[in-house]
């Protein structure tokens, strides 16, 4: 048996910032620090005990992205609206579920069509 963990889910978002016009993109530039922020905040409203959500700087999914990434589970997201994090938050992290459209896999090197989408806001 492990250690006791501090927090039971700790969420990385990428907020890391590439020149304008890598041509890996990055998540900077699509919005990832205001959807961290939101996440931030929500998690806190929720009451969200035991989850702590950081930045991070690269997580080296840039085409992917606005990314984040939530263990102990390993479990990657693209995450482009305050819907989609309201969203993670309501099925990961509070009911204990995946958001399937939202899930990247290990091999993806493009998002897929139902994850190409405009924000939101």
């Amino acid at each position: 048996m492990g250690p006791d963990l501090y927090y039971t889910k700790h969420v990385f978002c990428c907020t890391n910032e590439r020149s304008t016009g890598h041509p890996r993109g990055c998540c900077k530039h699509k919005g990832s620090e205001g959807l961290r922020n939101y996440m931030k905040e929500r998690a806190k409203q929720l009451g969200l005990a035991g989850v702590r959500v950081n930045a991070a700087g690269c997580l080296d999914r840039c085409e992917l992205g606005p990314t984040l990434v939530i263990y102990p589970e390993g479990v990657w997201y693209t995450a482009a609206s305050k819907a989609d994090i309201d969203e993670i938050l309501r099925i990961h992290l509070l009911e204990g579920g995946r958001v399937q459209r939202l899930l990247l896999t290990v091999e993806q090197k493009d998002l897929r069509p139902e994850q190409r989408r405009q924000p939101a806001e």
